[in-house]
């Protein structure tokens, strides 16, 4: 096996052949506690870049109204969560303020709301501040192209900034939620007029709340299309590249989806971790926040093992364009086929692997 290994790493330093990325799956999800959830209803987490900082929904008392903003910080990955502490008064109000988004810079803050003065039910909004240490300042409509005489909700912004995905009821969509994008040429520019991902994405029923990975290659969402594992089942639809078409959604299988519904979610700019709200059993209130560990598909045979024939695969597809090998970095690998695949392998030598589902 060590000479196979060395062998391998030899041949790594002239290959460097673009590969698509490979299926990844989750670890048993998680409940984030008492500490963030509570017999009330926490949904909509968005979690920042370094991870340190998660932004949900309440309707616990003690805020501004019957649905708030909050943030909980952490001191490092490996802290639990601190007591959350409401966005206040200058965000929130009496009405329903919900589904925040984070950008990458943490400098904007974006959530829908129902309170007066929009231009539908429900409306885009967002909140700046100069730094991450500074308050969050007066929330601003992100005016009548975004929004409509209908709902907008659901909001999640690309790392660069540029471009908005979020979900919408607007009578010119497929189903009764759409995913819709609108899209800028820099941050300092008005969004563009806002396009239906299509029914390749889009479906007859309810699909809404999509949120994008750092990478934008992965874009979960929920649907309650036919054929999932519960009222309303995680989905990810993904591409090759931020200028390819989307593929055809995939349900995410009944690890993270349940009978009940699974809803917003977040995923950690390392992609190791999907945070997202269930009304799920063993929940705390009537909606809590979950977390799951993504985790590489590493049984490359699916023969129950990993082993050296598992090795001898990725031998045998160095540098070639082939997505089942490209597991590593961790969880979605890097686009080659190569020594980084082989350290994942080998991290998980021997382990037996139960079936995907």
């Amino acid at each position: 096996m060590k000479k196979v290994i060395t062998l391998v790493l030899v041949l790594a330093l002239g290959l460097t052949t673009k590969v698509t990325k490979a299926d990844f799956t989750f670890g048993t999800p998680t409940n984030l506690g008492p500490t963030v959830n509570t017999t009330y209803s926490e949904t909509g987490p968005s979690l920042s870049t370094d991870g340190l900082t998660l932004y949900f929904k309440s309707s616990q008392p003690g805020g501004s109204g019957g649905r708030d903003l909050w943030v909980t910080t952490r001191p490092t990955k490996n802290d639990p969560w601190g007591i959350p502490v409401n966005l206040g008064s200058t965000v929130n109000t009496e009405h329903r303020d919900s589904s925040p988004e984070i950008s990458a810079d943490g400098l904007t803050l974006y959530f829908y709301s129902d309170r007066p003065g929009g231009y539908g039910p429900r409306d885009l909004l967002m909140s700046t501040r100069s730094t991450t240490n500074d308050p969050w300042g007066e929330p601003v409509n992100l005016g009548p192209v975004v929004n409509s005489s209908y709902k907008e909700g659901g909001p999640s912004i690309s790392a660069d900034g540029l471009t908005l995905y979020f979900h919408s009821d607007r009578p010119d969509g497929l189903g009764l939620n759409d995913l819709w994008v609108t899209t800028r040429a820099t941050i300092n520019d008005p969004w563009g007029e806002p396009v239906n991902l299509g029914p390749s994405i889009n479906s007859s029923t309810y699909d809404d709340r999509p949120n994008i990975s750092a990478d934008g290659v992965w874009l979960f969402f929920l649907s309650t299309r036919p054929g999932g594992y519960g009222q309303g089942d995680l989905y990810v639809t993904t591409r090759a590249s931020v200028s390819e078409p989307w593929g055809p959604p995939m349900n995410r299988g009944p690890i993270v989806n349940s009978s009940a519904y699974e809803e917003s979610s977040t995923i950690s700019s390392d992609g190791s971790t999907l945070f997202f709200d269930s009304n799920r059993a063993g929940g705390l209130g009537s909606w809590d926040i979950w977390q799951a560990p993504i985790l590489p598909v590493v049984d490359l045979n699916g023969d129950g093992i990993v082993d050296a024939e598992d090795m001898c695969i990725v031998v045998d597809h160095w540098g070639t364009d082939e997505p089942l090998c490209d597991i590593g970095p961790t969880p979605f690998g890097d686009g080659i086929v190569d020594v980084e695949d082989l350290i994942v392998l080998a991290e998980h030598l021997f382990e037996e692997i139960p079936p995907v589902e």
